[in-house]
């Protein structure tokens, strides 16, 4: 079962998505306030499973509406993934990875492990 890992940082605080197997799937932005962390989590936890996936790398793709996964590549050539709520806000990022099946494969980790991720202090 994965769980969501809260860091305090020198400008606030944020939060890790880790699968069963420790590895982080998803981070979140920094937080000015325990309140705003909070709501980050609880926002993953309900976007995350319902959201669609919008491939941005295929030429003339479907936008989809909020909430969803926007995969895309970044400057490295990497695939990438940002989950967005509802009000279009990103909510959580993924990693880069070389290839878009394993980008893919984090978006399944993160609809799969949100949900019912318990909440621990780094």
């Amino acid at each position: 079962m994965g769980k969501f890992v809260v860091k305090k940082t020198n400008t606030g605080i944020k939060f890790d998505l880790k699968a069963g197997n420790g590895e982080v799937i998803a981070t979140s932005e920094v937080y000015t306030t325990e309140a705003a962390r909070k709501n980050g989590i609880e926002s993953v936890k309900k976007n995350a499973p319902v959201a669609a996936v919008e491939d941005q790398t295929k030429e003339g793709y479907a936008t989809e509406k909020n909430p969803k996964f926007e995969v895309y590549k970044d400057k490295a050539g990497e695939f990438r993934f940002r989950l967005k709520a509802t009000n279009g806000q990103i909510i959580a990022t993924g990693e880069g990875y070389k290839a878009l099946a394993g980008c893919m494969n984090g978006i399944e980790s993160v609809k799969k492990n949100a949900p019912d991720a318990e909440i621990t202090e780094a």
